[in-house]
């Protein structure tokens, strides 16, 4: 049985999402926040299958996706709420914090997301929230 991405998460039921582009297993929603559609963005793993900034430690930790996202020039900020001239992305992270996902901030304040090999979709940011990827956990933000 093929699951519906919000039987996934359940926030999504009755919301204003839609699916923006079709499923791919090339790229994954690190990958995506991050601008990039022809790498599979994960710390760990087989080196020819996944791509990780050089100079981010190649752990599954938050930090570690922290770090990925500053050699892109994002820095961590106090909030997840759309600042003119500024370009941000949220990332999730399960009760035991270890980084589950992150999605990137459209122009028009709202997100999008690549849902693992699934689609990309545009929602807002706490319909993610739940038993699958956890809670928005840090926001980050560069200049435009």
């Amino acid at each position: 049985m093929v699951r519906r991405i919000d039987d996934i998460f359940p926030g999504l039921r009755g919301s204003e999402y839609k699916i923006t582009g079709p499923p791919d297993p090339v790229y994954n929603c690190i990958a995506w926040a991050a601008g990039a559609t022809d790498d599979w963005w994960w710390p760990v793993g087989d080196l020819r299958k996944v791509h990780w900034p050089t100079d981010a430690p190649r752990e599954e930790t938050l930090e570690a996706v922290q770090a990925a996202f500053g050699t892109l020039g994002y820095t961590v900020c106090d909030h997840a709420e759309p600042e003119p001239g500024y370009e941000k992305v949220a990332l999730f992270a399960n009760a035991a914090s270890f980084p589950t996902h992150a999605a990137r901030q459209l122009e028009n304040g709202r997100w999008t997301s690549k849902i693992g090999q699934l689609e990309r979709i545009e929602h807002s940011l706490r319909d993610l929230e739940g038993i699958e990827y956890g809670l928005v956990v840090v926001a980050m933000k560069r200049p435009a």
